[in-house]
């Protein structure tokens, strides 16, 4: 009987059946090997996009910045990590605006501020919900 060879692990298993190709397959080791294969597979298909990428840069092909003569109208340049330094607020913050800036959430425990808008626009409140002991049956 042929001895199967597992590329991956690189060796031979003893035995050819289905039952042991499946032990096999199943397997930490061989499972590993396939994931270390296709994940040396991937930087390498990275490594050969960023040296094309760098080949056309230096020939000319690919321009230094992706607008040329600056962003296109509506698209401010992204500020530094850091951002400009904040001045301390003095007070609770003006109505209707959230502390931390916009699109961030207050710190766990505050109170959500009222947001301002039609009335239509705002959710109902949801119901409270009471907490039910076991054997009980709530009403």
């Amino acid at each position: 009987m042929p001895k199967f060879y597992c590329d991956y692990c690189d060796t031979y298993l003893t035995h050819d059946s289905p039952s042991v190709r499946k032990t096999h397959c199943s397997g930490r080791k061989h499972k590993e090997n396939v994931k270390d294969y296709y994940q040396k597979w991937m930087e390498e298909q990275a490594q050969s996009l960023i040296d094309k990428t760098t080949a056309a840069f230096q020939q000319g092909k690919i321009p230094p910045t992706p607008f040329p003569g600056g962003p296109p109208p509506g698209m401010l340049p992204t500020p530094p990590m850091g951002g400009p330094p904040m001045m301390p607020m003095m007070g609770p913050p003006p109505h209707g605006m959230m502390p931390g800036g916009p699109g961030m959430r207050p710190p766990m425990g505050a109170p959500m501020p009222m947001m301002p808008g039609p009335p239509h626009m705002m959710r109902p409140p949801r119901p409270m919900m009471m907490p039910v002991r076991p054997g009980t049956h709530a009403v």
